[in-house]
């Protein structure tokens, strides 16, 4: 019954092309996506599910946190946490895991090995022009961590003409919030820059948050054939909103208590990068390079973290991570007349040394008020970290498109990647640290698609990703519960995502209807394992199946109005639970 379901489905999408083809001599404005192929192409050309919040979006509700704006894309879903927090869900169950790569402008964000769930908060958000969030895995172009899915935040072009916009908040809990952009181009260099100041104390005690945010964009063209984009990134953030949360009693009588009263978040976050493209070969070639440095620190001390080691003793711990990276993007594109060729060459380079610390710490509990109100350090150093290890990552990569026949465009690709840690502990190894090490790895990721356009308006694809992320340096290098002898050999998770689907934009995209269905297997998946009653440690055991509908429904009739409609169904399930004695 199922298969008769989806196979009707799509006949309904289908048929109507007879009815919705456009009128002669009207032009189509097409719908472009640049997170697919790391290129501007058409959307219905691009063999995978890519969904976007578009600029006039953003810019109406100007998000304070991601998920207003990320959750009306169909099948992903941002839950805020704490302050602008969250954990995400694309194809996959909730998690903080790293599952999905964050970037801006096509560039990470964070490093390979050095993933944080709540890295959104590290953009400046409301300042975006445009939201795209590639769907299904995408290592055959981005690499690790990008099994899950990647969103790619793009920034705002210059104004051709001076642009100054200053947009004051004030609100409940103390909210308030000042938006402020200057831009202007002068003949052919232009510059833009966003702020973003925000302060709320919250709703519940002890959960201040503040926030400062800055995007400083130029774009100059010293010729017809040359560009040059530079972008400079900042955020620092200071949160008091790590909770423990509330007994039920609590939540039902008094929601607004809290039990901690020195948990704190702090991040410092800068990125700086170089965008040089310059076409060749009349205009068929295009050489790109992008060197970037990025730098960043986060001290934490979490109330999720506190624990009960018996009677009214209890403790904590308190986080330093920080790295900066060094890297480069270099992409060849060629496009021929036959068929409609395109070759696109490239590769990626990531030198990023980083450092962890985290000491344990002894937690003050007042027992009239059950408020955590101070703590001091731990005197034992047997649960405490402190190392430093460093990602290296080299990754070539190719991606085809040929179209043998007009309507149907093929596309494969496939990246090596070859990464490597070097970690080194200050502290003398034992039980839940590691002795200082390297580890290794390397992996391909092929990818093969073709799309159809039956008409101009209606078309469909399928496909076939491979993907894998490597363990993050926390996953090896962090073996609580005197795990380090197992942790330390975990291996790469991989998956296997088959996907089908249409794409229908009718009436120059006043309406569309886009639906896809996927399949992912999930293989060698890092998950907790119980040695003993009261002890787990990370191995890869877990066999996983991932699948899905997705439904988007976009109707705008006029400049002024619309309305987007999504659905999305998923099933996931553990397909095999298999415990190995070493990994």
């Amino acid at each position: 019954m199922k298969k008769k379901f989806t196979l009707l489905f799509l006949f309904l999408i289908l048929s109507p092309f007879s009815v919705f083809g456009e009128e002669d001599g009207v032009t189509k404005i097409e719908d472009v996506v640049v997170t697919g192929t790391r290129e501007a192409e058409p959307t219905k050309e691009v063999p995978q599910t890519v969904g976007t919040v578009k600029g006039e979006v953003i810019d109406d509700i100007k998000p304070s946190h991601p998920a207003q704006v990320m959750n009306r894309v169909a099948g992903v879903w941002i839950r805020q946490t704490t302050g602008e927090g969250h954990v995400t869900a694309i194809r996959q169950p909730l998690t903080t895991q790293p599952l999905y790569l964050f970037l801006e402008d096509g560039i990470p964000i964070r490093s390979t090995g050095f993933f944080n769930h709540n890295a959104l908060y590290e953009i400046n958000m409301p300042a975006a022009d445009r939201i795209e969030v590639m769907k299904g895995p995408g290592t055959a172009l981005y690499g690790s961590d990008a099994i899950g899915g990647a969103i790619n935040v793009l920034t705002k072009t210059p104004s051709l003409t001076p642009e100054i916009e200053i947009t004051p908040e004030a609100g409940s809990y103390g909210w308030y919030r000042l938006l402020a952009t200057g831009s202007n181009t002068w003949d052919n260099f232009g510059l833009r820059l966003d702020l973003n100041d925000t302060h709320t104390n919250g709703w519940q005690d002890d959960t201040a948050y503040d926030r400062q945010a800055a995007t400083i964009r130029s774009d100059y063209t010293p010729n017809a054939t040359t560009s040059v984009k530079t972008v400079i990134a900042y955020s620092n953030i200071d949160g008091h909103g790590e909770s423990a949360g509330l007994s039920k009693a609590d939540f039902e009588s008094r929601p607004s208590y809290s039990y901690t009263t020195f948990n704190f978040r702090k991040v410092k976050a800068f990125r700086l990068s170089f965008d040089v493209e310059k076409e060749v070969s009349e205009g068929k070639g295009l050489i790109s390079v992008i060197p970037y440095y990025r730098t960043n620190r986060m001290d934490l001390h979490p109330g999720w973290g506190i624990f009960s080691i018996g009677g009214n003793n209890y403790r904590g711990s308190d986080y330093t991570t920080k790295f900066q990276s060094f890297g480069l993007l270099g992409k060849y594109r060629y496009d021929l007349e036959p068929m409609r060729t395109r070759l696109v060459m490239g590769f990626d380079l990531d030198y990023s040394p980083g450092d962890y610390y985290e000491r344990r710490t002894v937690v003050a509990m007042d027992t009239s008020t059950f408020k955590y109100t101070s703590y001091t350090y731990d005197t034992s150093t047997t649960n405490n970290y402190d190392y430093d290890a460093t990602f290296k990552g080299i990754s070539p990569y190719l991606h085809a498109e040929v179209s043998p026949v007009e309507k149907l465009r093929l596309t494969i690709g496939a990246r090596y990647d070859d990464m490597s840690y070097d970690y080194n502990t200050r502290l003398a190894a034992n039980s839940n640290r590691p002795a200082s090490t390297s580890r290794t790895f390397s992996h391909v990721s092929p990818k093969a698609g073709l799309t159809y356009a039956f008409t101009e308006d209606i078309s469909a694809f399928i496909s076939y990703n491979h993907g894998f992320r490597v363990p993050s340096s926390g996953d090896l290098f962090k073996g609580s519960n005197g795990t380090a002898s197992t942790t330390v050999n975990l291996q790469p998770i991989k998956i296997d995502s088959y996907e089908t689907g249409v794409k229908t934009g009718f009436l120059d995209n006043k309406l569309t209807l886009d639906a896809s269905i996927y399949l992912m297997q999930k293989k060698d998946d890092i998950v907790s394992y119980a040695v003993t009653t009261g002890l787990s440690e990370k191995r890869n055991a877990g066999e996983t199946e991932h699948k899905g509908i997705e439904v988007a429904v976009g109707m705008k009739p006029v400049k002024e109005a619309g309305l987007d409609v999504s659905y999305s169904y998923s099933q996931q399930t553990y397909i095999n639970y298999r415990v190995s004695s070493t990994v």
